[in-house]
């Protein structure tokens, strides 16, 4: 297959979205996220802390304490592709993150995730 028609078949399938989490293998923090492009974000998590310059400092710290074979980037749910072009699926996204967040409670010692505001 020539590099146009890789490319366009690359385009036209679409990506796994839905909810994935990085695991601490050695204190079992977690970071609860989801993107309309797992691999994607997957990828840029594992770049970002490579490089050193991860958003989350306590993430960044704790990858360069215990290194990187201490992390696990796993997927854990995701959405269907829909048949409408029309289709949003950022709502659905936040209702499946807000529902493994609340199942894995990855706050504080437990996680990563900062706590949401509208948690008591």
């Amino acid at each position: 297959m020539d590099r146009k028609a890789l490319i366009r078949e690359y385009k036209e399938n679409p990506r796994p979205m839905g909810v994935y989490q990085v695991r601490n293998t050695v204190n079992g923090k977690l970071l609860v996220g989801s993107s309309v492009n797992l691999p994607a974000i997957i990828n840029r998590h594992r770049s970002e802390l490579r490089a050193g310059g991860h958003r989350n400092r306590v993430l960044q710290k704790e990858w360069h304490e215990f290194g990187p074979e201490a992390f696990e980037f796993e997927i854990l749910d995701t959405l269907a592709p829909h048949d409408s072009p029309a289709y949003d699926p950022s709502e659905d996204l936040r209702a499946l993150e807000e529902m493994w967040l609340d199942k894995l409670s990855p706050f504080g010692e437990r996680g990563y995730n900062a706590k949401p505001k509208h948690a008591r």
